[in-house]
């Protein structure tokens, strides 16, 4: 129903802004310096071209009017970066002009994008919150410390059902196209009731957040203070506690906000992709499976410091973040300044999208680009940690995702214990060959259909 009413409202906007455009004098052309680009439908733009698969679209745009490419959404100036090498002189030789981010309507709900560390600016509160990710949870001695927690809480699936539909709804509001986003001047109508979702999850999320840490306070203040789990709460609440700390529960609530939106879904949606291309290549899932178990053995479970000796689980995480990016376009970038890029002029303001899905399927890049073929990255070395342009799925610079060494983490630890203990097979009689492999669009790319696949105890 929301992208039936996107397509109704869009052009009663067109005509009202028309009226309005008309009567202001229209806007002043200064496009001739813009990168090539399609050319745009009066007031709407380009809009109608992305489609309900905007990242295999602009893809193919690219493919006409190269790598650095000019789409106008709306009222939106957007520049769409399609190759590693100009997505490296971005994100890392002009990372300071393009360190800001366009933010949507749904992320300025409860003035999360004032202390978001998504959504600031690069400056220092900015700053501070990435110092605090970096130090007190994502730090590799305090990964390891809580690592035997990790594997309880993954052992015994205890985040709770309702947490996991509040997540997952603030992703799905957040993941459609919102009009609002497309013509700033309609924030405060909300014609399609995005943002009204979206406080409604936030309330509920920031509740149980309350819930949680008035629990942990109360425990900590009383005699049984000392079965602490020294887990990123306690962490936090111990830095809270010193002296000159700038940081309040109201940070730490919109901080996990960030952590648990940015974590669940993507890592999750990461591994079953990956298990559906196992089961899609049969000899492949064979082969991590003899892997794990030459190391491991049937019965022992997998440790994270394990993983480092797993090349083809690596290869098999790395192939799959290539083929299907959780983020197709990351997260927008904004330029801070006008900036020149190959001969032409970025515009301040403008909005900037990479296009990593575009590059994980670059035949100039990759041999096979369509295939899943792990064994390319055994013959070449590559992480995706944002050094090699040609796979930063979790970005590059210094907007690179904080969470990247946990992510690295769980998703190879999920990924080989699915593996590890498991033949699939799925459901309904179904041949691999028969599998929908098609992708759909949103805050994190999903399969277009759930897979559904049996596990049979090895």
């Amino acid at each position: 129903m929301d992208h039936q009413a996107f397509w109704i409202i869009l052009p009663i906007v067109w005509a009202c802004i028309a009226v309005l455009t008309s009567a202001l004098g229209g806007r002043k052309s200064g496009s001739s310096t813009l990168p090539p680009g399609p050319h745009p439908f009066p007031i709407i733009g380009n809009i109608l071209e992305l489609g309900n698969k905007p990242h295999q679209a602009v893809a193919k745009l690219s493919k006409t009017y190269g790598p650095l490419m000019t789409l106008k959404l709306g009222s939106i100036t957007t520049i769409v970066i399609s190759s590693p090498d100009i997505a490296k002189e971005a994100l890392q030789k002009k990372d300071q002009a393009f360190s800001s981010r366009t933010i949507p309507d749904t992320g300025r709900v409860a003035d999360h994008h004032k202390v978001s560390m998504v959504w600031l600016p690069a400056l220092t509160r900015w700053r501070n919150l990435r110092k605090v990710s970096a130090t007190k949870i994502f730090a590799p001695q305090q990964l390891d410390a809580t690592q035997a927690l990790r594997q309880k809480k993954y052992s015994s699936s205890a985040l709770s059902r309702e947490f996991q539909e509040l997540i997952y709804g603030v992703m799905e509001v957040a993941g459609k196209p919102n009009i609002a986003d497309y013509f700033p001047v309609l924030r405060l109508v909300d014609p399609q009731g995005a943002r009204r979702r979206a406080t409604i999850y936030y309330e509920k999320l920031m509740g149980i957040f309350d819930g949680i840490i008035k629990e942990r306070v109360q425990l900590r203040a009383s005699s049984e203070g000392s079965m602490a789990s020294n887990d990123v709460l306690d962490s936090f609440l111990n830095f809270a506690e010193e002296d000159g700390s700038q940081f309040s529960f109201h940070d730490f609530k919109h901080l996990l906000l960030d952590l648990f939106i940015a974590g669940i879904d993507t890592t999750s949606s990461t591994v079953e992709w990956a298990l559906a291309e196992l089961i899609n290549n049969p000899e492949k899932m064979v082969r991590a499976q003899d892997e794990l178990e030459e190391v491991l053995g049937k019965d022992r479970l997998i440790q994270e410091v394990d993983i480092s000796k797993f090349p083809f689980l690596q290869a098999i995480v790395k192939e799959t973040l290539r083929l299907h990016p959780p983020a197709p376009f990351l997260v927008p970038h904004k330029a801070e300044t006008e900036v020149e890029m190959c001969g032409f002029t970025v515009p301040k303001n403008a909005q900037i999208l990479v296009n990593v899905w575009a590059m994980g399927r670059d035949s100039s890049i990759w041999t096979n680009p369509d295939l899943f073929m792990p064994e390319r990255f055994l013959a070449q070395d590559i992480d995706f940690k944002g050094q090699y342009f040609e796979l930063i799925p979790f970005g590059a610079g210094r907007r690179i995702c904080p969470g990247l060494p946990l992510a690295n983490r769980m998703v190879h630890l999920m990924l080989a214990s699915l593996v590890h203990f498991f033949n699939w097979k799925l459901a309904d009689e179904m041949n691999p060959e028969n599998m929908d492999m098609s992708e759909t669009f949103g805050l994190t790319l999903h399969r277009a259909k759930a897979l559904r696949a049996i596990p049979i105890r090895v």
